[in-house]
């Protein structure tokens, strides 16, 4: 297995050094992982922090992709993925930055490749859960799921969650090119997108902890933009795949 480990960041310089040490730490050297930090310009200095550890640590191990503004959660994924199908990485991860997606799960999640396509890190399956949320959140975020399953017509319990690994097929098959979609609404149309073209899944439960330190990065283009988009998913030529 050669996993890559795609991690956005905007200004997460509180973060960004104690989740990469954790990675590697948390998961046996025998997996070869690889991550990718992809950084929209942080005015914070994370740019600088994951160089610094490049340098003096991790230097094979480790890459740092600088992009010139904030453009987005979708479109830095996408970079990542490209990044590492030039590379030739057999196995992607997407993961936060600010540990809402704990690496214990790694292992767990990346030994499951052996039998599905993609695995989804849900909070709403048996053993699933968050920790850490107001009743408003804990709302959005099932509602949100939910009205997307309804609309799609989709099995998967937990479209709109962040933590995925993809093996390599399934993002030369659902063409990166296309995909346009942000935050959580990036989230369920590679789902989407994925089970629509009949790759196997598999929904591992997770426990999501809200950030200890920093910003959310969540806001209400984000939320009214994923309830926009399932209805344009919908009626999309994928959605009208025989």
């Amino acid at each position: 297995m050669n996993p890559l480990i795609v991690i956005p960041t905007y200004n997460e310089a509180l973060n960004v050094e104690k989740i990469i040490r954790k990675i590697f730490s948390s998961t046996a050297k025998s997996l070869k992982i690889h991550v990718l930090v992809v950084d929209d310009n942080s005015p914070d200095g994370t740019a600088a922090i994951v160089k610094q550890l490049i340098k003096n640590e991790f230097s094979r191990s480790l890459s740092l992709m600088q992009r010139p503004e904030k453009s987005g959660l979708g479109t830095a994924y996408i970079d990542g993925f490209k990044w590492g199908l030039v590379k030739e990485y057999d196995v992607f991860v997407e993961m936060d930055a600010d540990f809402s997606h704990h690496p214990r799960y790694l292992e767990g999640m990346l030994a499951q490749t052996e039998f599905y396509d993609f695995i989804v890190g849900s909070r709403y399956v048996k053993n699933g859960g968050v920790r850490g949320w107001g009743p408003g959140r804990k709302f959005i975020s099932l509602f949100g799921s939910l009205y997307a399953k309804t609309i799609l017509n989709l099995p998967i319990h937990d479209l709109t969650g962040g933590f995925n690994v993809w093996k390599r097929p399934v993002l030369e098959t659902i063409n990166l090119d296309t995909v346009q979609s942000e935050g959580y609404a990036f989230q369920i149309e590679l789902k989407y997108r994925a089970f629509r073209h009949a790759f196997r899944y598999l929904e591992y439960p997770i426990v999501f902890e809200d950030r200890l330190k920093g910003k959310s990065k969540m806001s209400r283009n984000i939320v009214l933009e994923a309830i926009y988009r399932v209805w344009r998913l919908r009626w999309s030529k994928i959605g009208r795949m025989s």
